[in-house]
Order: C-alpha cells, then structure tokens, then sequence
C-alpha cells in the first residue's frame, strides 16, 4: 500500500554552483537554506534586514538596496530603552543610535554590492498579513514588542500582492539585470494567526507568486507544499508545532539539490561535507601518529580544494587543520 504522495519538484534548467552569487530574503525558513548553503561553502548573504515575514517589508528592504539608502536618525524610533528601525528586525536594535545606524547602513551597503554580483536571489514569503502603524499606516517589519493597540493588522489582498511581487522583480532588476529569482513559501505555520487565517495568508501568497512565475527566470520552488503536502504529518515538526524540524529541513534541502545542482556541483558539496566532517571529528588519542596522519591528509585535501577550486572559501578549514598539527610540535 501507499502511504503517502511523495512530490518531486521540475528540475530548473538553470543550475546553482559554487562560482555563483546566492542572495536570500524573506522568513525565518531563508535562514534553514541559506545556513546549508553556507555549510558547503556557497557565495552566499541572507536577509541583511533580519527575518522579514510579510511581501510589503521584502519589498521595502530591496527598495533600499537598490537606492542604497542612507538611514537617519529620524528614521529611528526609541522604545524599551533601545534604538530601532521599523524597517528592520530587532537583531539591529541598540542602545546606541549612532552604533545602530551605523549597523543598519553597512548592512544595506553590502547587500547592495552583493546583489549586484549575485546570479540567483532567493525570495521567500512567510505571511499575507502585515502590521501597519496606527498613526500613519505605514507597514512594519517586526513589532518590536510594542503593544498591540499601536498597530492595525490586516490581509493583503492578492492583487496587492502581485504588485508587491511585481516591485520586488523589478527592483532585482534595476540592480542585477539578469539573476534569476525564485520565489518560495515558507512552509512555517503561523498559528498565532489561527488555523483559518494562515491557510487565508498562505492561500494569498500562493495565488500571487503563481501570477507573476512566467520564466525561467523567475521560478517557484515548492518548499511548502512539500512540508504541508509530501510530508504531511507532525512528526516533521518541532515541539512548537508550527516549525519544520531538521529532517523536514532536510528533506527539503535535498529536493532543492535535486532541482538546482547538477552532478558535478553535488559531488563538490559531498567533498566540502566530508571536510566539515574532518574538522567536527573527536580523536581517541589526539596525539596519536594515526590522528596526526588523519589531520595531515584532511589539510592536504583542503589544500588541494582551494588551489582547484579558487573561488572557495576554505580559510577557516586551513586554519583549524594547520592549528591543530602544530600541537604535534609544540
């Protein structure tokens, strides 16, 4: 008997590799992809804004990479003691102006220089619903646990969101004429929401992202259908209940290789796994001949990677392996 309806997403045409630029934006799910990536050692920059949830503050963020915006001290405002940005996410928040400022500057600069060289930019949306300001309406990225009653909340209408997909592509485009995007869903549930309102919410940004995915260079890659349809079942969840755990993580890591890797970048990635593996390894006897022997060739191998592979960053690996042998004579 079949128990379930396991789903295999289209194979891109175009495929990811080592030598290209991967820039990532949207909800807490960006990070589960963008940390992987990272591990086997893809160029790569995530969510320079922090964790953003909602279509109208991704869009928003991009605007401010592509016009390299300069925020000031009136672009802050102050509560709980601390420094933030409504815009931003509360990781850039501080006691300081001057240092969060300063923070939140440097980190548009670098996404914008960074998306400028990037050949793939990875949106992913969590939620329809946005929070507005009481006082002016404007959008707000995060909350920043001010009361409730300072906020209006409401559904994004799917023509909205169309728009807002619309103005994220052309964004991209103004400062990377020809990166590809694919659009995903996170596949987090927000219950807080309630269970009627995040399938509204999530129903939304479904219908929307399906309007404006017409190429093969901007795609859709179904990280939430499969987590809510493929997997299908709590066991795949955290202990919170709305959170893919890190089988459901990696189930769908290893779709998104499927989809966007060929054989050749798969079998670099298994290579720089194996050296991650090296560094994590724990020795019996560490000042054994036979671990001095292990080190010596995980080094070698690393060395031969970097001089091979030029655009990998393996600095860290030399450095822990280089480290870690000159115990032997110390």
């Amino acid at each position: 008997m079949q128990f379930r309806s396991e789903f295999f997403p289209k194979a891109s045409a175009s495929k990811i590799n080592h030598e290209h630029s991967v820039f990532l934006i949207g909800s807490c799910f960006t990070e589960q992809i963008g940390n992987k990536l990272a591990t086997h050692k893809f160029k790569m920059l995530q969510n320079p804004h922090g964790i953003l949830f909602n279509p109208a503050s991704i869009a928003q963020a991009l605007d401010d990479y592509a016009s390299a915006r300069t925020y000031q001290t009136d672009d802050l405002f102050f509560h709980h003691e601390l420094f933030g940005s409504w815009n931003f996410h509360t990781q850039f928040s501080g006691i300081d102006s001057e240092k969060v400022l300063l923070e939140m500057n440097a980190s548009i600069q670098n996404a914008r220089n960074f998306i400028e060289h990037s050949e793939w930019i990875i949106i992913t949306l969590g939620s329809a619903f946005v929070y507005e300001l009481a006082n002016d309406g404007r959008v707000v990225a995060n909350c920043h646990k001010v009361p409730a009653d300072k906020f209006n909340k409401r559904l994004l209408a799917v023509a909205e969101t169309i728009a807002l997909l619309k103005r994220m592509i052309l964004t991209v485009r103004n400062i990377r004429k020809h990166s590809k995007i694919i659009f995903t869903i996170s596949p987090v549930r927000h219950l807080r929401d309630g269970f009627v309102e995040n399938n509204r919410s999530k129903a939304v940004l479904i219908n929307a992202v399906h309007e404006v995915v017409n190429s093969e260079d901007i795609q859709y890659f179904p990280s939430y259908e499969l987590i809510i349809d493929d997997l299908r079942d709590y066991r795949f969840y955290a202990e919170d209940l709305m959170h893919p755990n890190y089988a459901a993580t990696q189930y769908v890591w290893e779709k998104f290789i499927s989809a966007y890797m060929n054989d050749t970048t798969i079998s670099l990635m298994k290579e720089i796994a194996s050296i991650q593996l090296a560094m994590r390894h724990k020795p019996f006897n560490p000042t054994s001949q036979q671990h001095k022997k292990f080190l010596e060739n995980a080094l070698s191998k690393t060395l031969e990677h970097k001089e091979t592979h030029n655009y990998l960053v393996l600095d860290e690996e030399v450095k822990f392996f280089s480290e870690q042998l000159e115990k032997y004579h110390g």
